[in-house]
């Protein structure tokens, strides 16, 4: 189900089939630029693979489930055949899209909504797979995105309330601890101060939630805050590699192993 989950880190490989990613929209939609970067991913040490189809950026337009499958579907099949036994991961927020994919081969959902949606939740509880569940703020069709140099809170209290709730939805609904891991969501609705707080959250975080350090997935990937944070926010998000990495050997020191993202390292 899982890649094991040891002291070593565990980076999942993020492979975007989107034309609008913030990060390297456009890139990878063609399949066979697709499996070229999932076999750059692999050789590097990544040791699952993330394949999502709709972007997430701010401004985003929601992606209709038919055309997010259209996406998906040529590059599973192929990766399945090729990698047989490298774990793959869907990042989807659509209980069709799930269930095309888990009966494709799919072994891990990754859903940014958290499985708010009752459709997801329900196939969450009764499929044999793991599960990555991630805090974000819904608005209307997508998610809030307010200014990230806006005003905002500048404690982490908001935020841990919205990943315990997460939490709590899936463990409510029978689903064991040992399948699920938890994404905090940097980003999603949260200006840079709460963006800050919550990073400074990070070493008590898996005792004020009563979760284990190794059963989180940190998606911090060439994130706006990573550069932000540098004092470089103009940094472009392909140019953040090194301050991407430098911010999973911080969090590895705090006991954290498992991380979401587009470089190895």
């Amino acid at each position: 189900m899982w890649a094991e989950l040891t002291s070593e880190p565990l980076f999942i490989g993020i492979l975007n089939l989107t034309p609008d990613s913030f990060s390297d929209g456009g890139r990878f939609l063609a399949p066979a630029a697709a499996l070229a970067q999932a076999q750059r991913l692999v050789a590097a040490g990544a040791r699952m693979l993330d394949l999502g189809a709709e972007s997430t950026r701010p401004g985003a337009e929601p992606l209709d489930p038919d055309t997010e499958w259209a996406r998906l579907a040529p590059v599973i099949a192929p990766l399945r055949a090729g990698w047989p036994d490298l774990p793959l991961s869907t990042d989807t927020r659509h209980p069709e899209v799930a269930a095309r994919a888990l009966a494709a081969g799919v072994a891990v959902l990754n859903d940014v909504a958290g499985f708010s949606d009752p459709g997801m939740l329900d196939l969450a509880r009764t499929a044999d797979c793991g599960l990555i569940a991630m805090r974000s703020r819904p608005e209307g069709r997508g998610f809030l995105m307010p200014p990230y140099d806006g005003e905002g809170e500048t404690d982490a209290e908001r935020t841990l309330v919205e990943l315990a709730d997460v939490r709590d939805r899936l463990l409510g609904a029978g689903i064991a601890p040992d399948r699920l891991l938890l994404d905090p969501g940097f980003g999603f609705g949260t200006t840079f101060s709460e963006d800050l707080a919550l990073w400074q959250a990070l070493p008590t975080l898996p005792t004020r939630l009563d979760w284990p350090a190794g059963r989180f997935c940190i998606g911090i990937s060439r994130k706006r805050f990573l550069a932000a944070r540098a004092g470089r926010p103009e940094l472009p998000p392909a140019q953040r590699d090194g301050l991407t990495a430098e911010a999973h050997a911080e969090a590895a020191a705090w006991g954290y192993r498992v991380f979401r993202t587009h470089a190895i390292g």
